[in-house]
């Protein structure tokens, strides 16, 4: 494994890479509500379907993120 793929691997692993990825997935989230009022506007029931499943797709993505940060913060001796 290169340098610059640990690095990423550690970065992901941070808290500044979890707090990317949470708002990376929360933009995601905007998306979705688009797809979801086209979806209302064209009677179109299976994209709505689909913009909740993404949506809950979304909410599942951010608690793991949530939780993964909890984790690192009850390893941090600093925060207790």
């Amino acid at each position: 494994m290169s340098k610059a793929m640990s690095k990423a691997k550690g970065f992901k692993k941070s808290k500044s890479g979890l707090y990317l990825s949470m708002a990376t997935t929360a933009f995601g989230a905007v998306n979705v509500v688009k797809q979801a009022k086209k979806a209302r506007v064209e009677s179109d029931t299976l994209r709505l379907i689909d913009a909740g499943v993404s949506a809950a797709a979304i909410v599942t993505g951010l608690a793991i993120l949530y939780r993964e940060l909890k984790r690192l913060g009850d390893d941090d001796v600093l925060l207790g």
